[in-house]
């Protein structure tokens, strides 16, 4: 091993303790920053290290203010945890040093959160020193601008533009990218051989090489008839099974599938791979994007429900996706743990549907997109009102099985139950009135037993 002069130390140690930037940050960091450090910061520190109060010279409403530090100094070292001394200050380990000032002391998993996130480096998209105004916007007025962005707009057909190069396009959609070349002075690669056409082909395709042989046969149908042999070529690779397992991966991803839940006991999720052949089913089947959507928003709750050649609804497997949240097996408080779970869903849905993140507005107003907290709070009660439940995924004959001899004996247990109740109310009705001549006070009382006594009539004509 090559040792470590000392010059390339005093390089290497800046570097470690540098902040990650807006434009370097992964996915992940600002994913984590965006829900577990910003919304604490925003609640808990703004009012005191913000735009308008700079307690002990500090600002921690950007990076560049938290980087500067207060009057003692730094007070985030990105990468040390140890060193930083806001962690400490959390931790209430100095009796001098208590923040949030004059507040409880910080749930220990948020606590945690902050430790995790300063080891990853303290990534922080706020660049700006001024990203956080000082006072709360006008809503309505940011929202109907937001709304104008050109994400949020109807799709809208666009003719292709004028190339000069018109005999190199082999579908509309090439001239827009031509066009911008051309601006550029740019000018297109030269056309790849048959052999790296068809490996890109199958790897985009179906995640595989194709095989030598499968090389050979391409190369010569494509000296033939180019046009055909990739025409050709495609159809079969998106019949082959391999293109829904590949496939499938990319939407596994993004509905983050898991087998089990995590936690600290890491509970099994009971029949997760369904969900996985479901989807391997729905590529291969060619299920178009509306429809897959509809599954998996409520596919438990579509008039006509998609059924495969067997018979099995198909459409209530997209609710699966649902089940794949961190939950706890025994949870010490377990409307957080609820909290966790329906932030997850709404996250996954958000993003993977409608390409917004919509949980950035759990603890304020999105700070970029058309997304109020309200916003948030509502899809949030619609989330929390449905409950998880195992369903049996069979053909409707099996389904349906002894369907009338359970439907009569529902009945006849409904009636035996009614008149059960109606004996009941007779004989409390009757003590009562025996009652009512030594206590008029009782006559109330009566009174309601008899208006019981009627509903259950009621209910004994309706099971008839």
């Amino acid at each position: 091993m090559k040792a470590i002069t000392p010059a390339l130390l005093s390089l290497a140690l800046p570097l470690l303790g540098s902040a990650l930037s807006g434009a370097d940050l992964t996915s992940e960091g600002r994913d984590f920053f965006e829900r577990k450090i910003r919304p604490v910061l925003v609640a808990e520190c703004y009012d005191c290290h913000g735009a308008q109060k700079q307690k002990a010279g500090l600002r921690l409403d950007s990076r560049p203010g938290w980087q500067k530090g207060g009057d003692a100094g730094v007070v985030i070292v990105p990468g040390d945890p140890a060193k930083s001394s806001l962690l400490a200050a959390i931790n209430h380990t100095d009796p001098d040093l208590k923040m949030p000032d004059k507040a409880p002391k910080l749930a220990a998993a948020v606590i945690a959160d902050f430790e995790r996130w300063i080891a990853m480096g303290a990534p922080d998209p706020r660049d700006d020193a001024t990203a956080e105004p000082a006072g709360k916007p006008n809503w309505s007025e940011l929202f109907a601008a937001r709304k104008g962005w050109w994400s949020l707009q109807p799709v809208k057909d666009h003719v292709p533009p004028a190339v000069a190069d018109r005999a190199w396009s082999a579908h509309p959609v090439d001239r827009f990218l031509l066009a911008k070349m051309e601006t550029k002075g740019l000018a297109p690669a030269v056309d790849a051989d048959p052999r790296a056409l068809l490996r890109r082909l199958a790897f985009t395709l179906t995640g595989l090489p194709p095989t030598p042989v499968e090389l050979e046969r391409f190369a010569s149908d494509f000296a033939r008839d180019r046009a055909a042999a990739l025409a050709a070529q495609a159809d079969l690779l998106l019949a082959a099974p391999r293109f829904g397992e590949h496939w499938a991966r990319h939407w596994m991803d993004l509905v983050r599938y898991a087998e089990t839940h995590g936690s600290e006991g890491d509970p099994a999720i009971p029949e997760a791979y369904r969900y996985r052949d479901y989807l391997i089913r729905a590529f291969n089947a060619d299920v178009p994007l509306d429809q897959l959507i509809r599954e998996h928003v409520a596919g438990d709750l579509l008039d006509r429900p998609r059924l495969n050649a067997a018979g099995f609804n198909e459409s209530i497997l997209g609710t699966a996706h649902f089940r794949f949240v961190e939950h706890g097996f025994q949870p010490v408080d377990t409307l957080d743990d609820q909290v966790k779970a329906v932030d997850s869903q709404i996250d996954v849905v958000s993003k993977a549907f409608q390409g917004l993140t919509i949980s950035c507005a759990r603890c304020h107003d999105h700070k970029f997109d058309a997304v109020s907290q309200r916003d948030y709070t509502a899809l949030y009660g619609i989330f929390a009102s449905v409950r998880p439940a195992q369903v049996t995924i069979d053909t409707a004959e099996v389904l349906e099985k002894n369907r009338s001899e359970l439907d009569r004996l529902h009945a006849k247990i409904k009636t035996g139950l009614t008149k059960a109740w109606l004996v009941a109310a007779e004989m409390i009705a009757s003590r009562l009135r025996e009652q009512a001549a030594r206590a008029p006070g009782l006559l109330a009382g009566a009174g309601r037993i008899r208006a019981v006594q009627q509903e259950l009539a009621d209910l004994d004509r309706a099971a008839r």
